[in-house]
């Protein structure tokens, strides 16, 4: 692999620190210096990058992806044949890769290998996408969220964008089955939703037994598991049995907040909020269904803000690939941090690559650049610290590498624009 030595660049490290002005080496697919000061030593032998005084910045960790879905209603997913799907699937990674982010948490397939296959491909080079851990369809029960079933059609396996299972057996059945064909992660959906459930968010339909049958197979093949939680009762019944990555909790309570502190070196939380909020300002939306989302969105507000102080890891992402949150706007996230919730952008910046590291498995390896990271890096043209929003422009992306290898290269030239030179030896 080339080695690359970016310089004059802004390096705003994701750990939280101030940026500062310095250069960057890059060896093979890690981070092998990083030098302080405007001027940096010749780089013999390798590809140099003049960063023309652009943010240097770890590339961004989506939290809470849904890669394979559609810009579609759920309920269209069914009706993609597997060969159409999958060949979306492999073009929303590579969007998601243009936008800069360079890894990605899956929340769900819509079906059972998608998620699968694309990552098997990603990591053989042979299609763009982010680094990914891979998620099978969200397990449901039936009346659940996803659950989109018609009474009068037949049933199959998987008929919808989840997958139903009621009582222990069957959700054996479901995360065994995932696990053989090899997937990473487990979805449950603990709670109700505003959108395909039969219960409301404040519901818990999924049972302790369920709950405790897929974690007994998660635990067996060493998978991890997220889950959906709008309600308390959801958020406490994933943290007994320790399920570690909770996305929503709009309705945590006073014993589901002092639970989630409790546990807050294991957990992560995702609000994900982009759909709620996109929806509660949907124009044309029935207005009761647009109060119903205000009301969610107030709520999760207040309870974020709680989340915040008590030093609970809280993630920016999440779906994004509806009609309302259309793939290609993850970055407006960022915005909803700062904007909506009243994060500062460099916690935003860090909550979405340093602790997007941790949340992917690497902490200190990934989102950060720092000696001996793993080298996904974005140059961005500006500086998201001053306005988080330009994150949402791929024009201001001007150079994305990930893992050592530049997926958006710096061709440009003039005095304002990075460029790549190859030093003499």
């Amino acid at each position: 692999m080339a080695a690359y030595q970016l310089t004059n660049v802004r390096v705003l490290d994701g750990t939280g620190r101030e940026p500062f002005a310095g250069s960057v080496r890059v060896e093979g697919n890690r981070i092998s210096a990083v030098t302080p000061g405007a001027a940096a030593p010749a780089a013999a032998d390798a590809i140099v990058i003049d960063g023309g005084g652009a943010t240097l910045m770890p590339g961004l960790i989506e939290s809470h992806a849904h890669i394979g879905l559609a810009d579609a209603a759920s309920t269209e997913l069914t009706r993609l044949p597997p060969e159409e799907h999958m060949l979306l699937t492999v073009r929303n990674a590579r969007t998601m890769l243009d936008c800069g982010y360079t890894s990605a948490f899956s929340a769900a397939a819509p079906k059972a290998r998608l998620d699968v296959v694309l990552k098997r491909e990603i990591e053989a080079g042979r299609v763009p996408g982010p680094r990914l851990l891979a998620n099978g369809p969200e397990i449901t029960v039936s009346g659940g969220l996803g659950d989109a079933n018609l009474l009068h059609l037949p049933h199959y396996d998987t008929p919808t964008f989840a997958w139903v299972a009621d009582g222990p057996d069957a959700i054996r059945r479901v995360c065994r089955i995932l696990a053989r064909e090899g997937v990473d992660l487990l979805k449950l959906n603990l709670s109700g939703d505003l959108g395909t459930s039969s219960f409301p968010s404040e519901a818990t339909p999924m049972t302790e037994g369920e709950v405790a049958a897929a974690m007994e197979v998660a635990r067996a093949a060493g998978l991890r598991v997220a889950a959906h939680c709008r309600s308390a009762d959801s958020v406490m019944l994933a943290l007994r049995h320790g399920v570690e990555v909770i996305y929503h909790a709009n309705y945590a309570d006073e014993r589901a907040l002092d639970a989630l502190e409790a546990a807050r070196d294991r957990v992560f939380v995702g609000p994900a909020l982009g759909l709620t909020y996109n929806l509660s300002q949907a124009p044309g939306l029935p207005a009761s269904r647009a109060r119903a989302f205000q009301h969610e969105l107030d709520v999760s507000i207040d309870v974020v803000g709680r989340l915040r102080k008590r030093g609970i890891r809280v993630l920016p992402g999440g779906d994004y690939g509806f009609p309302a949150t259309p793939h290609g706007t993850y970055a407006r996230d960022l915005w909803l941090f700062v904007e909506v919730l009243g994060f500062t952008p460099m916690e935003t910046l860090v909550a979405a690559t340093r602790l997007g590291g941790e949340l992917m498995g690497l902490p200190g390896e990934l989102g950060v650049v720092q000696l001996g990271a793993l080298a996904d890096l974005l140059l961005v043209d500006g500086d998201p610290l001053t306005d988080i929003a330009i994150l949402q422009d791929r024009a201001n992306i001007k150079m994305i590498m990930k893992d050592g290898v530049l997926h958006k290269a710096l061709l440009e030239s003039g005095p304002q624009s990075p460029s790549p030179r190859r030093t003499q030896p």
